[in-house]
């Protein structure tokens, strides 16, 4: 229900920001076409949009985790568990993953999900492959102390993200019992695909970048030693397709900054700070470039900004 407003009538949701109605069409934009095919069959463009639609799912939960999208808290809690059947997976790991993480440790030497901890500082096909998996091996044992911390000090919290559990599971089960098959077509495997690019995101956003803490200070135009260093920017298509997800420096250095002021924080800020080759145009172009190209031509593959003497493990 919404709150009342002081004449005792009931206020309309009210999103934070407008561009944030863009956000509201992915989110319903996926389950209708989930839907439409189940009932119809399947049909290949609508199948590769839903997929495309996946990622969008995977930045808005990012968004809403960093700034909330509605002023109301029941809509903001709502919108948490929509996510959360959308993806498959619960939306408060977000928090102890990538706020309590990767955000607080920016790719450095503490963050567990660093690129550079499996198998050493690389940027190529197979280590993009794989990320995902190691990210989740090493990401697990985050999210069980969290809720255990949880359980003990804030048990509010915890029979929340328990709920979230249970919503996902609940999902799943009435879907597979009604039909398997479909469930895995429509349902399941799209939610594991988004997963995937959710996880394999940070290794297109800073492997072969600068994970070391540094205090020094660049000369004018110099940004070999920047510590803004630590992530890779894309300037492309990506960005008014996936909510600007492709500035990732501007991100970092404003996690509560709303996704579409980052355009301005990028060119006003950053972009001349980071170092060139961290300042890519197209996703696509780069991972043809990188992964594939880069495969066979060594000239394609990106080059490591940490020195070759400094502790990458």
């Amino acid at each position: 229900m919404a709150p009342r407003r002081p004449d005792g009538r009931h206020r309309l949701p009210r999103l934070r920001h407008w561009r944030d109605w863009q956000s509201l069409a992915y989110l319903v934009a996926l389950p209708a076409l989930a839907a439409w095919q189940w009932v119809h069959g399947f049909q290949v463009v609508l199948y590769a949009l839903m997929l495309f639609l996946t990622l969008g799912i995977g930045v808005i939960h990012h968004n809403h985790v960093h700034l909330r999208m509605w002023r109301g808290r029941r809509m903001n809690r709502f919108t948490d568990f929509w996510i959360t059947l959308l993806q498959g997976h619960p939306t408060f790991v977000f928090w102890p993953a990538h706020v309590a993480n990767h955000h607080r440790h920016r790719h450095g030497p503490k963050d567990v999900a660093r690129t550079y901890r499996f198998g050493g500082d690389t940027n190529h096909l197979w280590g993009y492959l794989l990320h995902p998996f190691q990210a989740v091996w090493v990401l697990m044992p985050l999210f069980f102390g969290w809720l255990a911390r949880l359980h003990q000090h804030h048990r509010g919290a915890w029979r929340y993200c328990m709920a979230q559990y249970a919503l996902w599971l609940v999902s799943w089960t009435v879907l597979l019992a009604i039909d398997w098959r479909k469930a895995l077509l429509f349902v399941i495997v799209p939610q594991l695909h988004g997963l995937h690019w959710l996880l394999a995101t940070n290794y297109l956003q800073h492997a072969h970048a600068d994970g070391r803490k540094t205090s020094r200070k660049e000369a004018p135009g110099d940004t070999r030693g920047s510590q803004l260093n630590y992530a890779r920017n894309f300037e492309g298509l990506v960005n008014p397709l996936l909510f600007n997800i492709g500035l990732h420096t501007a991100h970092h250095e404003n996690p509560h900054a709303h996704w579409s002021e980052l355009t301005h924080l990028h060119h006003t800020r950053y972009r001349a700070q980071v170092a060139p080759a961290l300042n890519e145009g197209g996703l696509v172009p780069y991972m043809v470039r990188v992964f594939v190209l880069g495969t066979v031509w060594p000239r394609f593959r990106s080059r490591s900004l940490m020195p070759p003497d400094s502790p990458i493990a």
